[in-house]
């Protein structure tokens, strides 16, 4: 048996590596390195994926987060909710930009924002929520917009974990991650369920005028060139990013599929036991199982995670600290006990490994042994 990777990238680059390196050295040929080639290509193939009418590239997830919250045009003080069980990036952009993180608690089951929570927490000052569809499953947008909506408040998706998923609405309409709020937002991280080999991220949006906004941002400031009309970042896509995630793109659903497979395996391997509770299904949403993340109950996971480590299997932590208790976070409005959800998951989740190379033998071995632990 092979070893058990987190992420196994290699064994998945054997497959697409003569596409791989074919888009590559044709990028190294044209010498097109910036812009243009590879990443024009690239765009527009994820905006009919996507079915979505604007997709920027840019040069990482969290600068795509950052560049969002700047096309909105707020201001400092201004208040933006986002759910306090995430990765930092998140809170990290909205405190970078002068913003007013407002972190809410999460629905137990699904792990995301929980609408009730963003009722509660909107302000005269809330401009902005951002939920984050965390672990690879949409938050409950419809009920998200409508709220956003009857408040005036612009919605930010965070699809870094997410892409490929796709929500219903009640009408029977159907949308891909990050294409229903006024930008959605998405990493392109090696690790990721599109990722390139190096960093990468983009935006979407449906609104011309925010792409414009968008694109003058991530330029410097800049429509004609040396002309600088607003304040502006430098981030981009490189071209052989593109060319690796033009491969990739064409296997998303594919590795999608695979994760899901996993995932299914993983479900029957522990549905006999009540110390394990498995990821929840919504029911308007796809799940693309960026994360495969159980709820431990009456076990040790310090311990559990080092058995696995001895023998081979690695489990991971997502995420251990909530982001109203993380020091560079702390606000006196928020106290350990506040959102009892998120500090919960914190002491109980715990990642197996989950990529799109799983093997059934592989698979077979870390169910085996997680059960051998917990008996």
């Amino acid at each position: 048996m092979k070893d058990i990777q987190m992420v196994d990238l290699r064994s998945q680059y054997e497959k697409i590596r003569t596409e791989v390196n074919a888009g590559i050295q044709e990028v190294i040929d044209t010498t097109t390195f910036i812009k243009g080639g590879k990443v024009n290509d690239f765009q527009h193939e994820l905006e009919t994926y996507l079915r979505v009418k604007h997709v920027i590239p840019v040069g990482n997830g969290t600068d795509a987060l950052q560049i969002a919250l700047m096309a909105l045009g707020l201001k400092p003080g201004d208040e933006v909710i986002t759910p306090t069980f995430t990765f930092i990036a998140t809170a990290e952009v909205v405190a970078l930009l002068g913003l007013t993180p407002v972190v809410v608690d999460v629905d137990p089951d699904t792990f995301d924002i929980l609408v009730e929570t963003i009722k509660n927490a909107i302000t005269p000052r809330t401009k902005a929520i951002v939920p984050v569809h965390l672990f690879g499953q949409n938050a409950d947008m419809e009920a998200i917009m409508n709220l956003a909506q009857e408040h005036n408040l612009f919605v930010v998706e965070d699809a870094c974990q997410s892409i490929g998923s796709v929500y219903t609405f009640s009408d029977g309409q159907q949308f891909k991650s990050g294409c229903m709020g006024d930008i959605g937002c998405t990493s392109f991280f090696p690790s990721k369920n599109l990722g390139c080999f190096g960093d990468g991220g983009a935006l979407f949006t449906n609104n011309d005028l925010l792409a414009a906004k968008i694109r003058s941002i991530a330029n410097h400031g800049m429509v004609v060139r040396y002309h600088h009309d607003i304040v502006g970042v430098n981030s981009r896509l490189d071209s052989i990013q593109a060319a690796v995630l033009q491969v990739k793109l064409k296997h998303l659903d594919e590795y999608n599929a695979a994760r899901q497979a996993s995932a299914a395996f993983y479900d029957t391997a522990f549905a006999s036991t009540d110390k394990l509770i498995i990821p929840t299904r919504s029911t308007n949403s796809t799940h693309v199982f960026h994360q495969y993340t159980l709820k431990l109950q009456a076990v040790d996971r310090t311990a559990l995670q080092k058995y696995l480590a001895d023998r081979g299997i690695p489990a991971m932590i997502y995420y251990p600290v909530p982001l109203h208790l993380q020091k560079a976070y702390q606000n006196v409005r928020y106290k350990a006990g506040d959102f009892p959800v998120a500090e919960r998951l914190c002491e109980c989740v715990l990642s197996l490994p989950m990529h799109t190379e799983l093997t059934e033998e592989q698979l077979a071995y870390i169910t085996r042994t997680v059960l051998e632990f917990i008996k």
